[in-house]
C-alpha cells in the first residue's frame, strides 16, 4: 500500500521519495508511502486528460452508473479492512468507522450512480424572432483536483469522487499526508471495479508539494478542497491565475443551543456526541453549547458526570469510545488551546490534559469549560475534544451570539417545542441545522457552509452543479 496510483498502475513517486505514516495510538510507523510531487501530478493530469478524450469520455451514462455502483459494492465487501485502516491511521474507534464512515462512503457512490442517467439539460422556450431549437447540455468540467483532509479520509474522498465521476470528470485525488492509507486502498477498488486507466489517480504527498502543484496546474479545471480556512483562502487566491472552478468545505465553530424547554437528561448524549465524536476532530463539531442560565447548574452536573464515563483507548478495542488525536503536533495544538482557556479565565470543569492511561499515543482527555464569548476557546476552531459551555439569558441573545462568528458550517437546536426550535433553526447562519439531533448525514442532503466555512456544496444533487459546465446550443430551423 506504499506506492501511488497513477494511470491504472501502482508505482513509486518520480523522485523515489517516501514518507512515514504513523499510528496515532502508539506513535509507531504504520507504513512508508510514496511522496508524490509536481512531476507525478503532471503525469496524473496528462493521463486524466487522455482518459477524458478517450475511453472514459466515450463511456455512456449507464456504464458510468454501473462502474460507480460496482465501486460501492466493493467498498461494502471490504468494509472490515477499510474500517481497520481508518482506526489505525486516523485514531478513530473501529466501531465508529465500521458503522458510519464506511457505509456512508459506499452510499455516496451508490447514490451518484443513479444520477448518471438523470442529470440532463433542457429544451428552452426561446422567443428570438424566427424558428429555432435551443437547448442546454451539461458537460463534465474536466480534470478535477480533489484535496481531502485527515479526519474522514475515505468518506470525504467519496464526497468528491462520486459526483465528479458521475458527471463524467476525471479525478486526481491528493489525500492528507497524515492519513493516506484508505485512499490508496480505494485505488485498488477503483482498479478492480474496472474504471478506464487514468480516470482516477491517487497521489499521496505533502500539501506544499503535491497539493500546491495540483492547484497551480494549468491542466486542472477544478479544485475541490476540504480543510482549514487559511489553506482554503490560499487555494482560492492561486486559482485566480487560471480562473479554475473551486469549491471549498472549510472549518466551523458550530453553536449548539439548548432551549428553555429542553430536558438536559434527554439531550445529554446527543450534546456530548456533537462535541466529542471522532475525538472532536470534526469541522461541524458542536463545540459551543449555549445553555439557559436557569438550567446551567443541572446541565453542567450532568455533562461532567456523563463525560467522565467516556472510555478512551486503542481504536481497535471494541470498548473504546474515543481514540487518540491524529498526530503529536495536533495534540500539542489542542493542549495549547486548553492552556489558553485557563490563562484567559475560563473555568475548567473536566479534563484538560493528556491521558497516558489510554495508551502511549496522542490521547487528550474529554475537556469541558464554562466560558465566555470573548475567550479564545469559544471563538477559534480547536478541532479536538473540547466543549465550551456558554450561559445565556434569553433566546434572542442566544441566536445573536450563536451567529457572531466568522464561521457558518453547522448548528444544533434542542427543545420540545418544535415550532420554536424551527424558528431558531431558520435564523441561524449555517449551511446545516439539526433539530434534536446532531451530525445526521445522508448522500442526498447538501453539505457546505456560510461565511468563511466555504464555497459551494458537497453531497446531494447540488454537488453535481460544481462538476459540470452548462452549454447552450442554438439551431436555426428557418
Amino acid at each position: 500500500m506504499g506506492p501511488l496510483y497513477l494511470g491504472g498502475r501502482f508505482q513509486e513517486a518520480a523522485s523515489g521519495a517516501r514518507f512515514p505514516v504513523l499510528n496515532p495510538a502508539t506513535g509507531e510507523v504504520l507504513a512508508q508511502v510514496a511522496r508524490g510531487g509536481p512531476e507525478d501530478v503532471d503525469r496524473a493530469v496528462a493521463l486524466a486528460r487522455k482518459a477524458l478524450e478517450g475511453s472514459w469520455g466515450r463511456t455512456t451514462p449507464d456504464e458510468r452508473g454501473r462502474l460507480l455502483y460496482r465501486l460501492s459494492e466493493l467498498i461494502e465487501a471490504h468494509a472490515d479492512a477499510l474500517a481497520a485502516l481508518e482506526a489505525l491511521n486516523v485514531g478513530k474507534p473501529y466501531t465508529e468507522a465500521r458503522t458510519a464512515d464506511i457505509p456512508l462512503a459506499a452510499q455516496h457512490f451508490r447514490y451518484f450512480a443513479g444520477w448518471t442517467t438523470k442529470w440532463s439539460g433542457e429544451v428552452l422556450p426561446v422567443s428570438f424572432p424566427g424558428e429555432h431549437l435551443a437547448y442546454t447540455r451539461r458537460e463534465p468540467v474536466g480534470v478535477v483536483g480533489a484535496i481531502t483532509p485527515w479526519n474522514f479520509p475515505l468518506l470525504i474522498a467519496s464526497w468528491k469522487l462520486a459526483p465528479a465521476l458521475a458527471a463524467g470528470c476525471a479525478v486526481v485525488l491528493k489525500p492528507s499526508e497524515l492519513t493516506p492509507l484508505t485512499a490508496l486502498y480505494l485505488a485498488e477498488l477503483v482498479e478492480e471495479a474496472g474504471f478506464p486507466k487514468g480516470t482516477v489517480s491517487v497521489i499521496p504527498g505533502l500539501g506544499e508539494e503535491a497539493g500546491a502543484a495540483l492547484v497551480a496546474h494549468p491542466g486542472v479545471d477544478k479544485i475541490s478542497f476540504t480543510g482549514s480556512v487559511e489553506v482554503g483562502k490560499a487555494i482560492l487566491k492561486k486559482a485566480v491565475d487560471s480562473l479554475k472552478r473551486v469549491t471549498l468545505e472549510l472549518g466551523g465553530k458550530s453553536p449548539n443551543i439548548l432551549l428553555e424547554d429542553a430536558d438536559p437528561k434527554r439531550v445529554l448524549k446527543g450534546v456530548l456526541f456533537a462535541s466529542f465524536f471522532n475525538q472532536g476532530e470534526v469541522c461541524a463539531a458542536g463545540s459551543r453549547l449555549f445553555v439557559p442560565k436557569a438550567k446551567l447548574d443541572a446541565t453542567l452536573e450532568l455533562l461532567v458526570e456523563e463525560a467522565r464515563r467516556i472510555r478512551q483507548g486503542h481504536p481497535l478495542d471494541p470498548r473504546t469510545q474515543m481514540g487518540p488525536l491524529v498526530s503529536k503536533e495536533h495534540m500539542e495544538r489542542v493542549l495549547g488551546y486548553i492552556e489558553k482557556g485557563k490563562e484567559e479565565g475560563a473555568e475548567l470543569l473536566l479534563g484538560g490534559e493528556r491521558n497516558p492511561e489510554a495508551g502511549p499515543g496522542f490521547f487528550v482527555q474529554p475537556t469541558l469549560f464554562l466560558a465566555e464569548d470573548q475567550h479564545t476557546i469559544a471563538r477559534e476552531e480547536i478541532f479536538g475534544p473540547v466543549l465550551t459551555v456558554l450561559p445565556y439569558e434569553d433566546l434572542e441573545e442566544a441566536v445573536r451570539r450563536a451567529n457572531a462568528t466568522r464561521y457558518g458550517l453547522a448548528a444544533g437546536v434542542w427543545g420540545q417545542d418544535l415550532r420554536r426550535a424551527l424558528k431558531v433553526a431558520h435564523r441561524l447562519q449555517a449551511g446545516t441545522v439539526w433539530v434534536n439531533g446532531y451530525l445526521l448525514l445522508d448522500a442526498t442532503s447538501p453539505w457546505g457552509g456560510y461565511k468563511e466555512s466555504g464555497l459551494g456544496r458537497e453531497m446531494g444533487r447540488y454537488a453535481l452543479e460544481h462538476y459540470t459546465e452548462v452549454k447552450s446550443v442554438w439551431v436555426n430551423l428557418g
